[in-house]
C-alpha cells in the first residue's frame, strides 16, 4: 500500500502541521492542530483517527500526537514542496509572500516529485546562469509592471546581457 496516494489534501495539510507543531512543541495536541486549521476541535478527530489507522500518526485521544517516522518522511517532503512553491512564487514571481504561501498551500498538493525538482533546478538556474539572476528578475518586474512593454529596453538590456556574458567569457 503505498500511504502517499492514499492521502488527501486534507490528511497531508494535518501531517504538515503536525510536523510544524511538532517542530516548535516537540508534541502536537488535538487543540492545536484545530486552531492552526481553523477549525472546530471535534472536527479534529476523525481525521486524526485516520492518519494514526495509516501508521502516520501515533495518537491517543486526549494525548498528544506525534508523526511516525513514515509520517514525517510524507509532512518533510509536503513541507518541501511547499517551501519551493512559495519562494518561487515570491521571489520570481514577485507575488506578495502571503499570497504566495496561500498557492503554494493549494499547488503543493497537485506537484509530483519530479515537477518540484525541476521548479528547483529553474530556480537555481536563474540565480546562477550569468544571463539570469537578479538582474533578470528585476527585468521581469518591469517587464510586467507596464501594459504595453517598451521594446527598446529589451534591445538595451539584451545588450547589457551580452556585454556582462562577454566580459565573464573575457575575465
Amino acid at each position: 500500500m503505498n500511504k502517499k496516494t492514499d492521502l488527501s489534501e486534507s490528511l497531508e495539510d494535518y501531517l504538515e502541521i503536525i510536523l510544524n507543531l511538532q517542530n516548535t512543541h516537540k508534541v502536537a495536541r488535538s487543540k492545536d492542530i484545530a486552531e492552526k486549521m481553523g477549525i472546530q476541535r471535534g472536527s479534529v478527530t476523525g481525521m486524526l483517527k485516520n492518519l494514526a489507522d495509516k501508521g502516520l500518526i501515533n495518537y491517543e485521544p486526549y494525548g498528544f500526537i506525534t508523526l511516525t517516522l513514515e509520517g514525517k518522511k510524507i509532512a518533510q517532503e509536503i513541507e518541501r514542496r511547499h517551501t519551493i512553491i512559495k519562494d518561487f512564487l515570491f521571489r520570481v514571481l514577485q507575488i506578495k509572500n502571503e499570497k504566495a504561501d496561500a498557492i503554494a498551500c493549494r499547488m503543493e498538493h497537485a506537484m509530483d516529485r519530479p515537477t518540484v525538482n525541476m521548479l528547483v533546478k529553474f530556480t537555481d538556474f536563474i540565480d546562477n546562469c550569468p544571463r539570469a539572476g537578479a538582474d533578470w528578475i528585476e527585468a521581469f518586474v518591469n517587464f510586467c509592471s507596464t501594459e504595453k512593454p517598451d521594446r527598446k529596453k529589451c534591445k538595451n538590456c539584451l545588450e547589457q546581457c551580452t556585454t556582462h556574458y562577454n566580459s565573464l567569457l573575457s575575465g
